[in-house]
């Protein structure tokens, strides 16, 4: 069952390339006494991802901090590296938005929202969500049915849910 409304986000291990190269984040110490706008997708650089979820968050960042967001992540079941490139390829680092890498998958599992994409090539990834988080308990939480659809984890649903 995947985490519900009222639950903490898990204790694990993300990864962000930084001035020094990548490095390892606590997820403790990422959601812990802010609150986040946190999305997650099945893989950078995909379709459905790169045309209407990442760009769905930037174009509402200012919305997002109107309502007392402190930060917009997204994480994704992919490298730092690859993440970093998504971002500067988004324009999602000019628009402030937080990218971390789940490489290890820790956080899709201890979500329950790893999706198996073995049948098509891909290693395990997380299925496309959005939650609201305030000092690392979920208050809204948002799962598509399809990796492909992009309607219930949009940034606009998620301001509805604030």
């Amino acid at each position: 069952m995947p985490i519900a409304v009222g639950e903490k986000i898990p204790s694990v291990t993300l990864f962000e390339l930084g001035a020094e190269g990548p490095g390892a984040v606590a997820s403790d110490d990422v959601f812990g006494g802010k609150k986040i706008a946190l999305f997650g997708v099945p893989g950078a650089y995909t379709p459905t991802c790169q045309n209407k979820h990442m760009p769905s968050y930037i174009g509402q960042m200012d919305a997002l901090k109107a309502k007392g967001v402190d930060e917009v992540i997204c994480v994704s079941v992919n490298d730092p590296f690859v993440m970093r490139e998504w971002a500067a390829h988004t324009g999602a680092d000019k628009a402030g938005i937080r990218v971390l890498g789940d490489s290890r998958s820790e956080l899709a599992k201890g979500m329950d929202l790893e999706l198996d994409g073995s049948a098509i090539g891909l290693v395990s990834r997380l299925l496309r969500f959005s939650a609201y988080v305030d000092d690392g308990v979920v208050k809204a939480i948002n799962v598509e049915g399809s990796p492909g659809e992009m309607d219930a984890t949009s940034a606009e649903k998620l301001l509805e849910q604030m």
